[in-house]
């Protein structure tokens, strides 16, 4: 199967300093792909350069972003727009904290699916709610009709993943997104997450310094350092037969999540 996204020797860069360097990997359809490493390894970095979201310093100085068989990089902000939010989601590290405290998260909804397509109220609705029932979701009219502050970090959380999830994006890029919350709330996100893959065969490029989420949801993994590959491969190979000490000592510091 070919690439859904592809990154081709990437080199970013923050001003004159090169951040990332020399990073290539691939993402299929349906795949998930653990980007694992330290705070600082350059994680976070990769999912923002394909998204287009480095800010006015950063920059990708070297090798390709390939979606859709256009590079990334290549493409004006315009572009983006047409992209981002529609063909590529994102799951922030705090979504109550990317959420609107002073409105609801049915009009946030609304909102948000208003700035792609021509929708009223009622349609918003319709489509949010066969979303949170796909999804799972056993109140869904509660979370609809909530501020953020009215829901646990959790339930943000989740709803953060369903926003995400609306107009049915071919990649979701997903930033940390069980790090604040507690072994069972992660259970749950980890558990949509999937379901999101099986359902609308969502290819998935999850951060995380932690590797028991990737042994819990991840067919490959990308280890980082410093900015630069350490390993990358079958999940199955890397979790349980690690081919550098770096690895090991990720593996041998962090609990896991098991599979249920």
């Amino acid at each position: 199967m070919s690439a859904l996204i592809e990154y081709n020797h990437v080199e970013i860069s923050f001003g004159s300093t090169p951040v990332v360097h020399d990073v290539s990997f691939s993402l299929r359809q349906g795949e998930i792909l653990g980007l694992v490493g330290e705070s600082g390894s350059g994680k976070t970095t990769l999912i923002k350069a394909a998204m287009g979201l480095l800010g006015n310093n950063g920059m990708v100085t070297r090798g390709d972003i390939w979606f859709d068989g256009k590079n990334i990089p290549d493409m004006t902000e315009k572009e983006m727009r047409k992209i981002r939010g529609i063909r590529m989601g994102m799951i922030f590290q705090d979504c109550g904290a990317s959420l609107s405290p002073i409105r609801t998260i049915g009009e946030q909804i609304i909102e948000s699916m208003a700035a792609h397509q021509k929708i009223d109220v009622h349609k918003a609705r319709e489509t949010a709610m066969e979303l949170f029932e796909k999804l799972h979701f056993k109140d869904g009219e509660r979370i609809w009709g909530s501020y953020p502050f009215e829901l646990s970090g959790g339930m943000n959380q989740r709803a953060g993943i369903a926003i995400a999830m609306l107009m049915n994006p071919s990649v979701l890029m997903a930033d940390e997104p069980t790090s604040a919350l507690d072994v069972v709330v992660q259970r749950q996100v980890v558990e949509e997450m999937l379901r999101a893959r099986d359902v609308f065969k969502t290819s998935i490029l999850l951060v995380t310094h932690d590797i028991g989420v990737v042994s819990a949801i991840a067919d490959s993994v990308l280890v980082l350092q410093n900015g630069k590959m350490v390993e990358y491969g079958d999940a199955k190979q890397v979790l349980t037969e690690p081919k550098t000490r770096y690895t090991k000592e990720l593996l041998s510091a962090v609990p896991r999540l098991r599979r249920s």
